[in-house]
Order: structure tokens, then sequence, then C-alpha cells
């Protein structure tokens, strides 16, 4: 088993692909996108899956399948997702390695307890805004949802590392003052920096950093959108060390809830409509509702090729 493994965690739409790919372009460290599928499907409690059933979920789970990783079926739950790491590991021929984990990542204790966490934050009320323009929600009430899931379960694990263990980075720090920024990563990882992790740009589809993208939600969102997201989460925007932007705090009503609720759902409907086909779109629904295993199977190989097709 790797030891040391390094992880960084955080909400989606929080500057983890950037980060990833400057860990990644480092001469010493091998960096994996996208690693939910080491944790989605241990139980709550912590358990491991049982095997046959990962399997099978891994045969049709898009981003496993592009790592081209192999499957070894005689290896047990931990040893086996631990020999993915290993694969990428001596593919790339880098001591370090790594990879990007955006939920229940407080699970990854139970495989790897010594390993070591990135933590990278950014502005609630960006990440909404970026939710939104990825079709993942409707409003920017429920945008915010899945930035304090993850914040709250960073505070949660967190809590049960050591310090030595961890580090969190801001993305507008990172942004700002990149290189300082990737300097104060690579010690805590034990490397030294390198300036190869801003070659990324020329292997990818970002640009180097660049200030003006950081804090869009002040000139990019109306008054009632940034009021929607900070009656949310005020508090957590606070303790994270984001001021306010000094509007007036909306009330939660129930009937708020229910509109914003209600929006939300038919946006994400009619995005995956648009994206996938009508056709499609039903089938992926009736498949799932009625457990048509072998049908939803098909179904999810479809839609898999094309958000391929959506990200090429």
């Amino acid at each position: 088993m790797i030891k040391t493994p390094i992880f960084l965690v955080g909400a989606e739409r929080s500057g983890t692909t950037l980060l990833r790919l400057m860990l990644d372009h480092h001469p010493l460290i091998a960096f994996n996108y996208e690693f939910e599928y080491a944790v989605d499907q241990m139980r709550a409690d912590g358990d491991w899956p049982n095997l046959s059933s990962y399997h099978e979920y891994l045969s049709y789970h898009r981003i496993f399948n592009e790592t081209g990783f192999q499957i070894d079926t005689s290896l047990d739950y931990p040893t086996l997702v631990n020999s993915f790491l290993l694969q990428k590991q001596k593919r790339d021929h880098k001591p370090v390695i790594g990879a990007t984990v955006h939920h229940q990542f407080h699970h990854l204790t139970k495989i790897w307890p010594d390993a070591k966490f990135i933590h990278i934050i950014r502005d609630g009320r960006d990440v909404a805004r970026s939710n939104i323009m990825m079709g993942w929600a409707g409003n920017f009430f429920t945008g915010v949802d899945l930035w304090i899931v993850a914040e709250n379960l960073w505070t949660k694990l967190s809590h049960q590392l050591k310090p030595e263990q961890h580090i969190t980075i801001r993305y507008e720090d990172l942004i700002q003052a990149s290189e300082p920024e990737l300097t104060k990563i690579c010690e805590f990882i034990g490397v030294a920096f390198d300036k190869a992790m801003f070659d990324y740009a020329q292997h990818s589809t970002y640009d180097l950093p660049d200030p003006k993208i950081v804090f869009r939600w002040r000139t990019q969102l109306t008054d009632y959108q940034i009021q929607l997201a900070e009656c949310k989460i005020t508090s957590l925007l606070e303790n994270r060390g984001y001021p306010l932007s000094g509007l007036s705090l909306l009330k939660i009503t129930p009937w708020l809830r229910f509109k914003m609720y209600l929006q939300n759902r038919w946006y994400q409907h009619r995005f995956r409509m648009r994206r996938y086909s009508i056709n499609l779109y039903l089938q992926d629904m009736l498949s799932r509702r009625l457990g048509m295993t072998n049908w939803q199977k098909r179904v999810k190989l479809r839609i898999n090729a094309c958000e391929h097709q959506h990200l090429k």
C-alpha cells in the first residue's frame, strides 16, 4: 500500500482542476484526476462495498474507463483502489502520487490512514455561479449546496487529522500569487517548487493564472442572486474569511425554498434533455426508476459518450 498519497479535496468548481494540472506537471508528482470512484461506493459507516458490484460499477464509470486502469479481480477493495494509484505512478515514472477527490473524501483515511490532504476553497458565491453554468444547479439558492456539503465534510475530516497531514489553499491566493502558493504546497508535500508546474498551459485548455478571474460574483451577479447565495452561507463565508456583500439578508421562508427547489429541478431536467436528447433523457429516468439494470447500463454508456463528446 502507498503510505502517504496526496489528496486534493474541496468542492467541485473550486479550482481543483487547475491545481491538479499544476501538480501533475511537477517533475516529481503524478496527480490523478477525479478519483471519486475510490470512495463513492463505500458504505456510510466506511465499510467496503461488495467487490462484484464494485467491479460492475467501474465497468460503466466514464471517468474510470478514461484512465485505462486495469482491474485485478483477485485483490480486496483497499488493495484494488490502491493499485489504481500505483498504475498512475508507474505510468508517469514519478515518486510522489496523488489524486483529486470531491465527494466522500472523509473515507480516504480508512484506506490510507497517513494520507496528506490539500484542501482548496473558493468563494462560495463564485462556486454557485460556476455550478449553474455547468448545469448542476438552477439558481444561486441551490447552487451553493455542493459547496456547503464539501466544506462541512472538510471541517469534519480536518478535525481528525494531524496538523502535518493537511493544508488549506484559497483559490483566490493561488490565482493572485501563484508561485508563493505553489511553493507552500510543494513544501507541504516534501518537494521543491519547479517552474514546470506552469507548463500545464501548453498542454491543456487552461490558461495561466489571471487575477481578473477571481471574485467574479462582485461584477457578474445581480443583487438578488448574491442575496440568494448569502442567505444560506453567511456563517460559512465569514468562517472561511470571505466578507459579505453588505446586502440585506433574505429570509428563508418555506415558499422561497419550494420555489427555488422547483426552479432548480426544472433547470436541471431541461439542461439534461438538451445535452442528451429527450429520448435518452427519458430512457435514463425510466431505467433507473424501474430498476432495469442492463437497460440502465446501456443508457449510462450512451450518456458517457455524450459527456465525452461535450468535454472535447
